[in-house]
């Protein structure tokens, strides 16, 4: 099988909130395989900061500040982009925000917040994006869902509302732009080595033995380890695949518990 089918040369990717963490790691991906890099958030300090880290790793990237929330700014940022730098290729819906606390202390006003970015973003993001997509004959769109696409968990109430919304948007979207020759899936990942879950991946800390334990791999995910998946969603490779959410989880949903330590 060529290599080519995984080429990205030439491809405009834009990466909402892909100014840190997985976010960045993915793009970091896309940019490896030859894409251009335009990447969003909401403020300007930490974009440019991104965008100079992007630069520095030898990667094309442009920033570009507007809130996937509110459909006149990606209106307005979209067609920017797309006479500034070129048509937009792939699209990875990545920003996101999250809101622990149990349901019975949970403002509605929070509740309502956490699902505009997580759910409504990728919708209007994408439709806008779509638009130019359908003109020109296809293109990829990849929303990066989560663990709590799939399952439920203490005092995430919004963020498993909205990613579970998610993937059901992805399939949609799948069922709507597919004769376009769009491809739209998402990625769930599982429990991954960020400068955000450094202060509980310490040994002896609960969360961190119950992550390693629940997970058969028995380790925390690199966001590198994300990229595989991030490039052959965006590539040739995966001109068949539609409608589908692929867990970069190291197994977890596929066990029930803690992994065996038997032969």
């Amino acid at each position: 099988m060529s290599t080519n089918l995984f080429d990205l040369t030439g491809k405009v990717a834009l990466v909402t909130g892909g100014v840190h963490g997985l976010g960045m790691a993915m793009a970091k991906g896309l940019g490896n395989a030859g894409a251009k890099l335009v990447i969003n958030n909401n403020l300007e300090g930490p974009l440019d900061a991104a965008i100079k880290e992007y630069k520095k790793a030898g990667l094309e990237a442009y920033g570009y500040v507007f809130d996937v929330t509110d459909d006149a700014s990606v209106e307005k940022a979209i067609a920017k982009i797309e006479t500034e730098v070129g048509p937009i290729d792939i699209l990875v819906n990545n920003a996101g925000i999250i809101k622990r606390t149990p349901i019975v202390e949970m403002e509605t006003k929070d509740f309502e917040l956490v699902l505009k970015v997580d759910l409504v973003g990728p919708f209007i993001v994408s439709k806008y994006v779509a638009k130019g997509m359908i003109q020109r004959g296809g293109g990829k769109i990849i929303n990066i869902c989560s663990m709590m696409s799939e399952l439920g968990r203490a005092s995430v109430s919004a963020y498993a509302a909205a990613k579970g919304g998610l993937k059901m948007l992805t399939r949609s979207m799948a069922t709507e732009w597919a004769r376009f020759n769009i491809q739209a899936n998402g990625i769930g990942p599982g429990y991954f080595a960020t400068s955000q879950t450094a202060p509980i991946r310490v040994d002896g800390h609960p969360f961190n033995e119950f992550i390693v334990n629940r997970t058969p791999a028995a380790r925390w995910g690199d966001p590198e380890d994300l990229q595989g998946a991030a490039v052959f969603l965006s590539s040739k490779a995966s001109d068949f695949v539609n409608g589908h959410v692929v867990y970069v989880d190291g197994g977890i949903l596929a066990t029930i518990g803690k992994p065996s330590n038997e032969d």
